[in-house]
């Protein structure tokens, strides 16, 4: 249930700023699950996880550090 909430509230944030983004279920697949893991960094990784293509941005509490601080654009990598 905190997966799930952490994560509408990180699409709530990314929709009310009209950031486009795409969600990965990775659930479904363990090869998608390993590499969000790799993206993070860590072999225990757990969703939600933000990335821009390629470029690991952080988890969901580094998110909401930016959203507090009004960075979430340098913290997407979009600036």
């Amino acid at each position: 249930m905190v997966v799930k909430s952490q994560q509408a509230e990180m699409m709530r944030i990314l929709e009310s700023k009209s950031i486009q983004f795409e969600l990965i279920d990775i659930s479904v697949d363990q090869e998608v699950r390993n590499e969000m893991r790799d993206k993070a960094g860590s072999p225990t990784a757990v969703p939600p996880q933000l990335c821009n293509d390629d470029q690991y941005c952080g988890n969901y509490e580094m998110f909401s550090e930016a959203v507090e601080a009004d960075t979430v654009e340098q913290f997407l990598k979009m600036a």
